[in-house]
């Protein structure tokens, strides 16, 4: 009772402060039994300095991915040029991301798309923190929806699976081809926002069923 009272309240704290009130559904109740898993491809490596470049999501209900109810943007990198390096990683040059969107713009489709849906990825937390550092200035806050690791999943499973008496944490290889590979999954081009968020979609499903 008492932590349903103290999450309520910290929900009011930051509709309070929320900069956007269009947004207040970002807080609702998630839908039961549905995520959003969620990729981004950006100029660089750098959370402080590079910008996004390309978001892919897709929404997953219950046991499936829901791959007619997907989200790909082009955004129109502001701070930092594309490199010839960064180019050979995600094959987006200049000319293709020129007419993308605004990185608000591309902020207000993707924060619509999610909703109040938890949010499931391979190395989320950089994503996250790339999405936020554009959400900051609009909203005073960032994405408050409950977020899933799928290397975490995936490091979860296999530790269990370790001898007890040997269990060396670094066997477990967390590497995205690899965890693809070991759960029988398909492995597509990578470095594409919304094949990735797939493929994350496919891995946080097969894991929720090895349990």
């Amino acid at each position: 009772m008492r932590v349903g009272w103290l999450s309520a309240l910290k929900r009011e704290w930051y509709l309070y402060h929320l900069g956007d009130p269009r947004f207040r559904f970002m807080w609702d109740a998630p839908p039961d039994n549905e995520w959003v898993a969620l990729d981004c491809e950006t100029t660089g490596l750098d959370v402080k300095t590079d910008d996004i470049i390309s978001i892919g999501a897709v929404r997953i209900r219950n046991n499936r991915v829901m791959t007619s109810e997907r989200l790909e943007l082009l955004v129109r990198p502001e701070k930092r040029k594309l490199t010839a390096e960064s180019v050979k990683v995600h094959r987006l040059r200049e000319q293709d991301v020129a007419h993308g969107l605004t990185a608000d713009d591309a902020m207000m489709q993707l924060m619509r798309f999610i909703g109040s849906r938890p949010l499931v990825g391979y190395y989320l937390e950089f994503d996250v923190a790339m999405i936020n550092r554009v959400l900051f200035p609009m909203l005073g806050m960032g994405l408050p929806q409950q977020k899933i690791e799928v290397s975490g999943l995936y490091y979860d499973y296999k530790y269990k699976q370790l001898p007890s008496h040997a269990r060396d944490t670094r066997s477990i290889d967390l590497r995205f081809d690899n965890l693809m590979r070991d759960l029988g999954l398909p492995l597509w081009p990578a470095h594409d926002a919304l094949n990735d968020a797939i493929m994350a979609a496919l891995a946080f499903l097969k894991l929720q069923q090895l349990r």
